[in-house]
């Protein structure tokens, strides 16, 4: 710069000052923009990246969630299938009627059952009823009759059992019994 004449030289100095404020100004109004524009834009593209994850992992869940809830209605339905429904007078009847054949337990009477609410678990969304039956049974008899019961109708129990030889027959060896049972009934769609 020094063998550059003094108007050539600031010729020179000023196309450089030009040039660099011209480009400052092309930064700082065309090209920062535009920066912030697609900072913002990542952001957000992230942002919806994530939600976008987000569905299509609950849209995934909805065949596992569908195939459990499937699951979990048919064993409601399969563990649903001996509670009583519909007339509840024939549905106690005809269920002793078609258990005690294979137990050497004489049922003569089976009284009217009365629903409530269920007062065996406190909050509990089916309704119940409560039946009494009385009879005479031998002791192993009676013992084998309850505990099967019991087992074959988880939806059911046994309250109040009481058993005395008074009244039961020949020799006192069969016992006379009384028990209340307590059984669920299915709720009405």
């Amino acid at each position: 710069m020094k063998r550059l004449p003094p108007a050539k030289r600031n010729q020179l100095i000023g196309v450089v000052l030009g040039t660099a404020c011209l480009i400052g100004l092309v930064y700082f109004l065309m090209i920062r923009p535009q920066n912030v524009k697609n900072d913002n834009l990542g952001r957000k593209i992230a942002e919806e990246s994530v939600k976008a994850k987000q569905y299509k992992d609950a849209a995934s869940q909805v065949a596992v969630t569908t195939a459990a809830l499937a699951a979990l209605n048919e064993q409601l339905n399969r563990a649903e299938e001996d509670v009583a429904a519909g007339d509840l007078y024939a549905w106690t009847v005809d269920t002793i009627r078609n258990f005690k054949p294979a137990y050497h337990v004489d049922i003569p009477t089976t009284s009217q059952p009365s629903q409530s609410d269920c007062d065996l678990i406190g909050g509990f969304p089916y309704k119940q009823i409560r039946f009494s039956l009385s009879g005479t049974a031998y002791y192993h008899d009676l013992g084998k009759f309850v505990a099967d019961f019991e087992n074959r109708f988880p939806h059911c129990r046994i309250l109040d059992l009481t058993a005395d030889t008074t009244g039961a027959g020949a020799g006192g060896e069969r016992l006379s019994f009384r028990m209340d049972i307590a059984a669920l009934v299915k709720p009405v769609n």
